[in-house]
């Protein structure tokens, strides 16, 4: 009987991994939402699955090309695959067609593809986990299988309609809005953002704007949320540091104190922020903001002596030594 029992589990095993394309295909049964921001002509792809690092697998995006969500059970050539039948100037359909039509797994596939023009495509596979759709609307596209309930996917497409504000956040609204529909039947694991420009300026290390990963939590889409809140205080913190680069201690001021607001207990966020407060001269300001710091971290301390040096801090010895013996 065991015997009988163990070749029907080698029978079944090798028919599956026959039907899709090969047997070492990852999982990523999941729910994600290719995107375009018609304003900022932005692309972007945003994914949630129990699985391990869904980003590194499911997510593809080019800067002046489009993005790509390949999951179910995953056929990851489809990302690079369908970025390049795009810029070849296929049609995201056409491209879609042309990536299922080699694939002897493309009933377990499900895939969307988008273009710099907002051009949508997209596919579930009859062998999708249930439950398992998607929905096409104008510049985007929401898909998910192995979804709790068939909720899911037009509980993502309301929010991302009804959403207002920057691409990424639109998408997280979609991802939000997916899980508390349901979601996932296993649960929550990994979740990632993608953002790129419409259009590509040249400057590689410009065009990709947003990549973020949470790549194993319990509340994945909690904690993108929150990674992209942190992403956005340090756009402050950037500007804030070119401010300085610049002797714009003014501008400076203003952005490192837009990040400190968004996180008020962060060291990095109040520290700057207190230092540009005594290069402008409002020293009795940046004081408590100092003591606070010194008193959770004494290392802060050494730095401060440090940034005299370069002119970061511009303060004489009497002032330097009020602010790291502040008690």
């Amino acid at each position: 009987m065991k015997k009988i029992l163990l070749f029907s589990l080698i029978v079944i095993n090798s028919l599956v991994a026959q039907s899709i394309d090969k047997p070492s295909d990852p999982f990523a049964h999941t729910f994600s939402i290719v995107a375009r921001d018609p304003n900022t002509g932005e692309i972007g792809v945003a994914v949630q699955s129990h699985w391990f690092s869904v980003g590194s697998i499911v997510s593809w995006a080019e800067v002046g090309v489009g993005a790509v969500a390949t999951q179910s059970f995953v056929n990851v050539s489809f990302g690079r695959r369908g970025l390049d039948l795009l810029k070849q100037g296929k049609s995201p359909q056409d491209a879609l067609d042309g990536l299922l039509s080699t694939d002897e797994g493309k009933d377990f596939r499900q895939v969307a593809i988008i273009d710099k023009n907002g051009r949508v495509a997209a596919y579930t596979g009859k062998l999708c986990i249930k439950d398992a759709s998607h929905l096409v609307g104008e510049n985007f596209s929401v898909q998910a299988n192995m979804m709790l309930n068939d909720k899911v996917v037009p509980a993502m497409a309301e929010a991302f309609k009804n959403s207002r504000g920057p691409l990424a956040e639109r998408m997280v609204a979609a991802l939000k809005a997916a899980q508390n529909a349901g979601g996932d039947i296993r649960g929550q694991q990994s979740a990632s953002i993608l953002v790129v420009k419409g259009e590509s300026t040249g400057k590689e290390w410009e065009d990709k704007l947003i990549d973020l990963r949470v790549e194993d939590n319990e509340n994945a889409v909690a904690e993108i949320e929150r990674l992209l809140k942190v992403y956005r205080a340090y756009e402050h913190m950037n500007a804030g540091d070119l401010a300085i680069e610049k002797g714009d201690e003014t501008k400076a001021l203003y952005e490192y104190q837009s990040a400190g607001d968004m996180f008020p207990e962060h060291l990095e966020m109040k520290y700057w922020f207190a230092v540009s407060l005594v290069n402008i001269g409002r020293i009795d300001e940046a004081l408590p903001k100092f003591k606070f710091i010194f008193e959770r971290d004494k290392n802060w301390i050494e730095l401060t002596k440090r940034i005299v040096d370069n002119g970061l801090l511009k303060v004489d010895k009497r002032t330097l030594d009020l602010i790291i013996n502040i008690r």
